[in-house]
């Protein structure tokens, strides 16, 4: 039997609250569902306003509107990251200044961001790699002495921590997803928090089409129009019903991950204090929300025979992203800095299977395939 990289898990209320969506009879965004959603992120999190997404890319194409991106304006990102986080930024014209991870870390190595920080410069965007933290106080440092906004890629960072407070409350706006590989999940989604209260009027109308239809709905004004630009970010009902069935289960669904992630953690401890491979770190100033379990190998060349070998024995692991200032399409538009890190990274890093319903068999298989193969 082959072990999937991902299988998405159902709480079991899933299609019944889709089913009370439909006969409520209001299947377009922003209805009751999705009102239960944002009540919950706020509640729970604090966050000042949430608003749902059809997709993470979503909740970042709008900060990119919302903080006025401009054709002359350089955002920083990390090169080690999806191309979403990129792409929301260059459609409106900025030039994409790539950041270098960490030594032990895929995270944006802090220590080289101020160095990149020019009269240009209109934002940082941290993405918190496998949901653990950035380091949150120097970015937010930084961004304060040079009026920066920061909106944070929490794409990962579902119930993650920095030093106690939850990930996506640090930023001006932040961004999540709940795409059907991550810890919570809709199949397509997203959100964007709005800790900004400045900016919360306009993400409504951004979200909106450009129209100021909540306010209208909400009695504010008598009639409502095309106010500012916008586009149509709102997820539908049966979307936000199935996510709502997720986000009752958060608590559980983060418990059953965890253990996981130790059970690999614990399996392959012996091979990290052997010098054959890297285990995650967890930063000190962070949690570990279990969203992914990673390991590090010696090489390349080492990665690309341990992925065949898995294989073989029919078990899906993958490695992760492409550095991105080396990418087709925009190696030409880098300034030409070598980000040595990011480029290790691409090149040593390989996800192992993690999803809610594996077996603890299917775990101790994976492990002892990956132990005979350094044996």
């Amino acid at each position: 039997m082959t072990t999937p990289f991902n299988k998405p898990h159902l709480t079991g209320k899933e299609t019944h609250y889709i089913y009370e969506a439909v006969q409520l009879l209001h299947l377009s965004g922003n209805g009751v569902f999705t009102k239960k959603s944002h009540r919950f992120f706020e509640e729970k999190y604090g966050f000042k306003k949430c608003l749902l997404t059809s997709s993470c890319t979503d909740a970042l194409e709008m900060s990119s509107i919302l903080i006025d991106i401009k054709p002359s304006d350089e955002v920083i990102i990390p090169a080690y990251t999806f191309v979403s986080t990129a792409n929301a930024f260059v459609l409106r014209g900025a030039k994409i200044i790539f950041a270098d991870s960490l030594p032990n870390h895929p995270n944006i190595d802090t220590s080289k961001l101020e160095k990149l920080i020019t009269e240009k410069t209109k934002a940082i965007v941290p993405v918190h790699y496998a949901g653990m933290a950035c380091d949150m106080d120097e970015i937010m440092r930084l961004a304060n002495k040079y009026n920066l906004f920061v909106i944070e890629d929490a794409a990962q960072a579902i119930d993650s921590f920095y030093k106690g407070k939850p990930l996506g409350s640090f930023g001006h706006l932040a961004t999540f997803s709940f795409h059907e590989t991550k810890n919570i999940i809709s199949g397509e989604g997203g959100m964007l928090v709005v800790n900004d209260d400045k900016l919360i009027n306009r993400a409504e109308i951004i979200w909106e089409k450009g129209t100021n239809r909540s306010a209208f709905f909400r009695g504010e004004v008598n009639k409502y129009g095309w106010v500012d630009v916008g586009s149509s970010f709102l997820p539908s009902e049966v979307v936000a019903a199935f996510l709502y069935a997720q986000l009752e289960n958060l608590d559980n669904i983060q418990n059953r991950r965890k253990d996981i992630w130790n059970t690999y953690y614990k399996g392959l401890k012996p091979l990290e204090d052997n010098g054959k491979i890297k285990l995650p770190v967890v930063p000190n100033h962070a949690t570990n929300n279990a969203h992914m379990f990673y390991l590090v190998c010696n090489s390349y060349q080492e990665r690309t025979a341990l992925i065949a070998h898995l294989k073989e024995k029919k078990i899906l692991a993958v490695f992760h992203y492409l550095s991105l200032h080396k990418s087709p399409f925009y190696a030409s538009k880098h300034d030409g800095r070598e980000l040595i890190m990011s480029d290790f990274y691409e090149h040593h890093l390989l996800r192992l299977p993690f999803f809610y319903d594996i077996t603890t068999e299917e775990q101790q298989r994976v492990i002892a395939e990956i132990n005979t193969f350094f044996d």
